[in-house]
């Protein structure tokens, strides 16, 4: 517990024992003052009954309508530091000050649950009434000065300082008590938070007094220069608007903190005014600063209560300020700085020695991850690689990434984790390179789009889309996922059941709660049979032609402003509408597998697979015999092993053969009776 009871000008000042040993004498001079006139004084069972001459007593007494208090003098509550700093912080008078001493009192010593007892006239009631607190202050609840510090609008209440308690009795009968949490702070101990911002999402944060690092954050340089104009703004109420969650509010906190302010991060679940209250208590208490982020759905209530008086409060949030969440508050709206500085330097630093030859920056690229999400990422790739007695690798640095930035699509797509690479494509050289330049883009746009501003005004985004086209079969989806595995994301399949609906608008709801979640988050969306939904507009005869066309209009303009990386596949480029073609990054065409390819492809899908002799030679004839694309070939694969494992043998030429055969017939083409595909 800390003793801070010296004044500013060096002399010891009362702290809270020495006033509530004043306010003991106060109490004994009103005891005496109440026993004098009181014949049932001596009364054991006063304060269970009221007698006729008691009611009598009270009810010719002019002090009790007057509210005269004691004559003891009241002690200067100046020169208690906690206590004059609790009045500076939170606006409180004298009277304030000497009603919380009061209320307080018994929390501190019990003798004056007893005392207060016979005060009140009743043995059951051991706290402080608002009548008693005001007498012991000298006044009393006639006092219309004195009723107001009782209001739910005034400083004590407003503040979280002191509880009402017994609405529905006159307010002279209410009982006061004061939050465990504020006698604790009074009594010198701030060694823990209020017990009501315990398992809610608040973490306090206490000043480091040494400026942020470089690179600690994905917005550093812009994010502390903006910190410290916060810190050095006094109370204030800011609404920061992030593109990515946590993005610059790393840098604002760690300049608040060099500066040698407490912090209170708070990431709510949802609103709770109880915890708000709390929270702006707690602030207001340490002279801290309170960062939420990201606000929760309809925040207005929390943003009113914290946003009301007394304490710094950083607010952000992808989306814009509603002016509606707090009329009556001044809310400086301010964007992210967007010229953000990339978060390798703390990827190093929180990673320390690897294991593997592999390139950090090139590995964590693709990941646009704000400085906590980096430094939970990297303390997730410590911990699996002292687990598996290993250095962090490649695998788990992505992994623990990928589990940082996982989105919540899982209600409108089916999420794919990458198992493949390059060397499982099958394809010529121009759609290879392609594909890899895809993989270039999304790792390099935020310097190509941001640095280099090669794409700039019209609200654009920084996305990356690509349309893939080819027949089915050709390894469209493959590429997709080669693509994901090789930026070390996860590939999502939207599942157009669940996007696609019958009613006006909704269908457009559904994409832009799948495009805001793909924006803040790190993976790769595919949108299979992508001309279902962006198909070519039609000449408007009816209403439905009306709107359908506005779907694709909504799907025009929201890939203007796209963030996040997507591919479109088709298996007939012809039905893209072109005004989606000029907004793709990338068009790569999957041509269909020519004979040596289709060697390739029957390899590829049997690597794995025991095989008899003779098989190598079969495969070949098939390849020129069967013109199949990529998927027919993995089926007819799959095939032939069954029919192996059904013999308990190796796949045989027989096999393979088999297993073409199958696939013709599945795509409806003739197969003569001795094995060759009939052809006109």
């Amino acid at each position: 517990m800390s003793d801070d009871r010296e004044s500013r000008d060096g002399t010891r000042g009362p702290g809270v024992p020495e006033l509530i040993a004043a306010l003991r004498a106060r109490v004994a001079a009103l005891v005496d003052t109440r026993s004098a006139g009181d014949p049932t004084a001596g009364d054991p069972l006063r304060g269970l009954y009221v007698t006729e001459e008691t009611a009598r007593r009270i009810a010719a007494d002019p002090a009790r309508t007057a509210g005269h208090g004691t004559a003891v003098p009241l002690p200067d509550i100046g020169g208690s530091d906690r206590l004059a700093t609790l009045a500076r912080a939170f606006g409180l008078s004298p009277l304030d000050a000497h009603i919380l001493i009061a209320a307080l009192a018994p929390d501190v010593d019990r003798g004056f649950e007893t005392l207060y007892g016979y005060l009140n006239d009743d043995v059951g009631r051991r706290r402080a009434t608002v009548a008693l607190a005001l007498d012991l202050a000298g006044t009393g609840p006639a006092d219309p000065t004195a009723r107001d510090r009782f209001h739910p609008a005034a400083p004590l209440r407003s503040g979280g300082l002191l509880v009402v308690e017994d609405e529905d009795r006159p307010l002279p009968g209410r009982a006061l008590r004061v939050p465990e949490r504020l006698v604790a702070h009074l009594l010198g101990d701030d060694s823990r938070l209020d017990a009501e911002l315990s398992g809610v999402g608040v973490e306090l944060l206490t000043p480091h007094g040494a400026p942020p690092a470089a690179g600690a954050g994905a917005a550093a340089g812009a994010g502390t220069t903006l910190g410290n104009r916060v810190a050095a703004a006094g109370p204030v109420t800011v609404h920061l608007r992030e593109r990515v969650p946590g993005a610059a509010t790393d840098s604002v906190v760690a300049a608040l903190r060099a500066a040698g302010r407490p912090v209170l991060r708070y990431r709510p679940e949802s609103v709770d005014d109880g915890v708000a209250r709390a929270l702006l208590r707690e602030a207001r208490l340490r002279g801290a600063a309170v960062v939420v982020e990201p606000l929760p759905p309809r925040p207005g209530p929390l943003v009113r209560v914290l946003a009301s008086a007394g304490a710094t409060v950083v607010l952000a949030g992808t989306e814009a300020p509603d002016p509606r969440w707090a009329p009556e508050a001044e809310l400086l709206a301010l964007d992210a700085p967007g010229d953000a500085a990339t978060p390798e330097d703390l990827w190093e630093r929180e990673l320390g020695s690897l294991d593997g030859d592999f390139d950090l920056d090139e590995a964590t690229a693709p990941y646009r991850l704000s400085g906590d999400q980096v430094r939970r990422a990297a303390r997730s790739a410590r911990a699996l690689a002292a687990f598996e007695g290993t250095s962090p690798t490649l695998a788990q640095v992505q992994r623990s990434a990928r589990l940082v930035s996982a989105p919540l699509l899982d209600s409108h797509a089916r999420r794919i984790r990458p198992a493949v690479g390059f060397d499982d494509l099958v394809l010529p050289e121009e759609p290879l390179g392609l594909l890899r330049e895809l993989t270039g883009r999304a790792r390099n746009r935020d310097r190509v789009l941001g640095e280099w501003r090669l794409r700039t005004g019209g609200g654009r985004g920084r996305g990356v889309v690509a349309l893939f086209a080819g027949e089915s079969g050709t390894g469209k989806t493959l590429g997709a996922e080669v693509v994901a595995g090789e930026l070390g994301l996860d590939l999502y399949v939207v599942d157009l059941s669940s996007v696609v609906d019958k009613y006006v608008g909704e269908t457009e709801k559904n994409l832009e709660r799948i495009f805001v979640e793909v924006d803040r988050t790190d993976c790769v969306l595919l949108f299979d049979e992508a001309d279902a939904v962006f198909g070519k507009r039609s000449e408007v005869k009816s209403s439905h032609d009306r709107y359908a066309n506005l779907e694709s209009a909504y799907l025009l303009q929201r890939l203007e402003a796209f963030a996040g990386i997507a591919v479109l596949t088709t298996n007939l480029r012809a039905n893209i509408d072109e005004a989606f073609t000029r907004r793709l990054d990338l068009v790569v065409d999957f041509p269909f597998p020519d004979i040596e390819q289709r060697v390739s492809l029957w390899h590829s899908c049997l690597a794995g697979t025991p095989k008899a002799a003779g098989v190598d030679e079969e495969i070949a004839r098939c390849a020129k015999e069967f013109a199949l694309a990529g998927g027919a070939i993995r089926s007819a694969a799959v095939t032939a092993g069954y029919l192996a494992a059904a013999r308990g043998s190796a796949v045989t030429g027989a096999d393979v053969r088999a297993g073409a055969r199958r696939e013709y017939q599945k795509a409806g083409r003739l197969v003569m009776d001795a094995g060759v595909p009939w052809a006109p």
